[in-house]
């Protein structure tokens, strides 16, 4: 019960949270609407028994009840629109910022990487309207229950057996629920088409895959896939609909069959002198009625659950990231400094939902203060290994500790307070370019020495130069005075970001360089060797460098080599030389290749 319960009580509760006023007069005027909706056939009862009996101060009196009952329903229908509109935006904009702390909230990537998950996030991105108006719809099923709950009480009043006319809507009612639930379980079966089918369209209509695209004259082949992919997505959602049609159509046909009766009952009835004209002209006006609350309530219903399906999904997004972020049982502070450094223990580690360790036997010292150098061939498990170190991910089995500490018993968020990192598959934030570097610590996002000195500290200061209004300069061409960069002046601009922090425990550069020739990379690693050395002495950092090219490495205190998911070899450059291992071999063969 709470799980059905829960998301109509948490959507309305973000609409009061967006808008309080807006919320409670939109339940106001939508009861309001359907109360003077019904109450209008007691007025045109009265007005014909009056003209029958040409009594013309209730004429007067019974008309003067319906034009303001009719225009009390239009103007609380219009206003209760209009305002639920509005609602709905506001809603919509405080869903959105939700929706962003959730996913930017999570520690972890697991949700960014998993085909399950990623299915769930994109039909909720997909209905985010939906989401919006989940609120909306709850409002209008109370008005049409207020509604019904009305028509009934005046339907006993003519025959105590008309109360069972709205009972003839309960199939349509049922057959519209079962109707919903095949659409939503046709949209969580198209959730990867439609990513496939998203995914085909941004590859086409932007700008970074246009080039291999046009070489390879790849685009009627995303033009064909882009098609049978899209066929197979419909083909699924259209024989939903086909079913969902033929179950709300023989749900109508039996309220039809109620409504011909109930219709008969009451003009029988009047022919045998048991009741009046204007009782016939209620009774039909309320037939009618009913007739157009059952549709509405199918719709509503329709709605509301196709709605609260959406909001399950949010729902399910909070509590994945309640879960994800809970602290420790037994928290702990990260150190000051680093004294000994970082410890890897018996590390394994396999994605959720594999049976395949990426990682497995890692034990491996990281000394405090030491500048460590990973290699390894594609796919020998580097990024997994810097993804624990960022605690993007939990080790499977064994522990990774910080001075003993182990790092699962460090609350995320006050790890990464003490680390920095650049990738290479690096942000490009479409800021002003001072608060694209600036955000790498957010207390200083708009301190331009300090964001000045990053610059110089990652050997960006030459993309300064470039830039028309200097660190104001607006980035991005999304924007009408957005200025293009280059694919490296980008880069440049990531390691900025990445040496905001001066005084981080765990510096992590991850290909961040990948964009720059050798010779540049070799530059910028040599200035971070020894920017590190000068750090270590005042907190023990720790500097993790992963590259392809082995002239770069060179330099670093200590080089791991990872293979198989597992260290296979570990030391300084002339160490790895000498013992003639598969460092020795991969290094040969590169080097090799620049003779």
């Amino acid at each position: 019960m709470r799980k059905r319960v829960r998301p109509l009580g948490v959507m309305l509760k973000v609409a009061f949270e967006a808008d309080p006023l807006r919320a409670t007069l939109s339940i106001v005027l939508n009861i309001i609407s359907a109360l003077a909706s019904v109450l209008s056939s007691v007025w045109l009862r009265d007005l014909t028994n009056a003209a029958v009996h040409h009594h013309m101060g209730d004429v007067w009196r019974a008309a003067a009840g319906e034009g303001i009952t009719v225009a009390a329903a239009v103007f609380a229908g219009w206003t209760g629109f209009t305002l639920s509109m509005a609602l709905r935006e506001k809603t919509g904009a405080l869903l959105d910022q939700r929706l962003i702390e959730l996913t930017a909230g999570i520690p972890g990537l697991e949700h960014h990487e998993r085909p399950d998950y990623l299915d769930k996030i994109e039909v909720l991105r997909r209905q985010r309207d939906q989401l919006a108006s989940a609120s909306e719809a709850i409002v209008q099923n109370i008005a049409v229950l207020v509604g019904v709950f009305t028509t009934v009480g005046l339907l006993a009043s003519l025959h105590p057996i008309l109360i069972l006319l709205p009972l003839f809507g309960i199939p349509s009612i049922i057959a519209g629920a079962k109707s919903e639930q095949l659409r939503q379980k046709a949209a969580d079966d198209t959730a990867e088409g439609m990513r496939v089918t998203r995914h085909l369209l941004e590859l086409a209509t932007t700008a970074g895959p246009g080039k291999e695209l046009r070489i390879f004259g790849l685009g009627r082949h995303l033009i064909d896939r882009h098609h049978q992919v899209w066929h197979d997505t419909d083909l699924v959602q259209d024989k939903a609909q086909v079913k969902a049609t033929l179950m709300s159509g023989s749900g109508w046909m039996v309220f039809g069959l109620g409504y011909v009766g109930a219709i008969a009952l009451v003009a029988e009835r009047a022919v045998q002198g048991h009741g009046d004209v204007g009782s016939v002209v209620m009774a039909i006006t309320l037939a009618a009625q009913v007739n157009q609350q059952v549709a509405g309530a199918v719709g509503m219903m329709t709605w509301m659950l196709s709605s609260l399906k959406t909001v399950g999904r949010y729902l399910w997004l909070v509590d994945y990231a309640a879960e994800a972020a809970r602290p420790p049982s037994h928290p702990l502070a990260a150190p000051d400094r680093m004294e000994r450094g970082l410890d890897l223990t018996d590390v394994a580690f396999r994605y959720p939902g594999t049976e395949v360790d990426i990682l497995h036997d890692v034990n491996l010292h990281l000394p405090a203060g030491s500048t460590v150098a990973v290699v390894g061939e594609n796919g020998a498990g580097k990024s997994t290994f810097i993804k624990l170190l960022c605690r993007f991910y939990e080790p499977t089995s064994g522990s990774i500790t910080a001075d003993g500490i182990a790092l699962s018993q460090i609350a995320p968020d006050e790890w990464r307070d003490r680390m920095s990192a650049g990738f290479q598959d690096f942000a490009r934030l479409e800021l002003a370019a001072g608060q694209t570097v600036g955000v790498g610590d957010l207390p200083y996002l708009d301190d331009e020495p300090v964001v000045v000195g990053a610059l110089a500290r990652a050997g960006a200061d030459t993309v300064m130069p470039t830039l028309p209004q200097g660190l104001q300069t607006q980035l991005g061409k999304s924007f009408d005075d957005g200025v293009e960069l280059s694919g490296g002046q980008w880069q440049k601009l990531a390691l900025g970001r990445a040496m905001m922090r001066e005084n981080p425990l765990l510096l992590v550069l991850d290909e961040p360089t990948a964009s720059l020739d050798a010779e540049t990379e070799y530059a910028l690693f040599e200035r971070y060797a020894g920017a590190a050395r000068r750090v270590s002495n005042e907190t023990g950092a720790i500097t993790v460098l992963v590259s392809h090219r082995f002239s770069t490495v060179r330099m670093a205190d200590l080089i791991v080599v990872i293979d198989g998911g597992t260290v296979a070899e570990a030391g300084s450059h002339a160490e790895l030389l000498a013992r003639d291992g598969l460092y020795a071999e991969l290094f040969e063969l590169q080097a090799r290749a620049y003779r």
